[in-house]
């Protein structure tokens, strides 16, 4: 299910309800003749979770449109990215990323580059959304399995100042060189361009303010997942039709989605079962921070980074001893914030690591913009640029 996308992409698109649902239909008769209902119904309950919080983000944000000028400076975009990192708590990366992608694309018009995209994957629909269970995925994954709303942001402040400040002063540095060698046509000497900043869409943060509030609402069951959809609902049938076509607004990438996680949701269960029972074994008694940080990353940037935080986070369940996440907030708080952050900076190492990223490089090259390939992105942007970001956090915060 990783691999597919990028190795067949034509097939994939053709049978991939076939393949995640054929899966999950195959594991959730197992889990039925061994008579292991629990599993399968909390399985159930957190993927309706994840998918009315991700879902409902998506439709708000398809209903709001920026309009910015174009001719932007290397600092402009610097300020522009970084409020991008913050939306990504409140829209989540998915959100946030197809929010701003086109105003992104416009206001480096003329001279858009394969960077610009690049750092706008790291910074907005990856390791921005680290201070909220709504920023990203697995951190929502992880508020549904119990950690405290406002513990994410506690514990991973000062390594998302780290993150994002390193990103951005690197951006700044390829930016800057690519401004200095584009033609002065590219350069006007100010950003007012005809048109100006213009918000549309402007009733559906009403909308979003319902999901934001529903997020925090625990009973009765379900009750929290009926105020995503319902607002959802709302946004979609009275946003303009012509703002929704001008983002190029449809629910096809939502469909994709949901219908992976079903596959993912109902497949992880024995996957987490038996890493409940058998992570001290397989990783040893106490094992550091820095392993759940590289472990955790590694393997987000190669497959999902959601499946992959909860596969780590029942991990350290079994290591533990424990079935819940209320026992692990103090005495394994370092290796919960490791594999956070973990999965969530990671997942901007390849085009397989979080959802929007390929969300994000579709868009772009239908605006014309040269994308890498599966391998020039980690050679030519992972390795010399997120790398040696990631090895400074690991150094200042998971070395010991």
């Amino acid at each position: 299910m990783a691999l597919a996308p990028v190795l067949a992409p034509q097939a994939w698109r053709r049978h991939y309800p076939l393949v995640s649902l054929g899966l999950g239909g195959v594991t959730a008769a197992g889990l039925l003749l061994r008579h292991d209902w629990a599993g399968l119904g909390h399985a159930a309950h957190e993927y309706v979770g994840f998918i009315a919080l991700v879902g409902s983000l998506f439709v708000v944000a398809g209903g709001i449109r920026l309009q910015v000028p174009g001719g932007a400076t290397p600092g402009g975009n610097a300020l522009f990215l970084l409020a991008g990192a913050l939306a990504a708590n409140v829209l989540g990366t998915t959100g946030a990323a197809m929010l701003l992608i086109r105003p992104w694309i416009q206001m480096n018009r003329p001279r858009m580059a394969a960077h610009h995209i690049v750092f706008f994957i790291f910074l907005v629909a990856n390791v921005g959304g680290c201070l909220t269970p709504i920023g990203d995925p697995p951190l929502f994954l992880g508020f549904l399995q119990g950690v405290p709303f406002w513990w994410v942001a506690r514990q991973c402040w000062p390594v998302w100042l780290v993150g994002v400040g390193l990103l951005l002063a690197l951006f700044l540095v390829v930016d800057g060189l690519a401004w200095s060698r584009a033609p002065k046509a590219a350069q006007p000497a100010s950003a007012a361009a005809p048109g100006g900043w213009r918000l549309e869409g402007v009733p559906n943060l009403f909308f979003l303010s319902i999901i934001l509030g529903a997020v925090f609402i625990n009973r009765p069951p379900f009750l929290r997942e009926a105020l995503m959809l319902g607002a959802a609902a709302g946004a979609y049938f009275t946003t303009p039709k012509s703002i929704q076509a001008a983002n190029g607004f449809h629910f096809h990438p939502l469909n994709e989605v949901a219908v992976l996680f079903a596959g993912i949701f109902v497949t992880m269960v024995p996957a987490l079962a038996w890493l409940s029972q058998n992570a001290g074994t397989w990783l040893g008694a106490a094992p550091s921070p820095g392993m759940f940080f590289w472990s955790t990353g590694g393997l987000s940037a190669v497959l999902d980074n959601a499946p992959t935080y909860l596969g780590f986070l029942n991990a350290l369940f079994g290591i533990a001893g424990t079935g819940s996440v209320a026992p692990l907030l103090v005495p394994k708080a370092a290796c919960l914030v490791a594999i956070s952050v973990g999965a969530v900076f990671f997942g901007a190492a390849t085009y397989l690591g979080n959802g929007p990223n390929f969300m994000v490089k579709t868009m772009a090259e239908a605006h014309g913009v040269a994308m890498p390939s599966f391998a020039g992105f980690v050679l030519k942007y992972t390795l010399p640029c997120l790398l040696p970001v990631l090895l400074m956090v690991w150094w200042l915060f998971f070395r010991s």
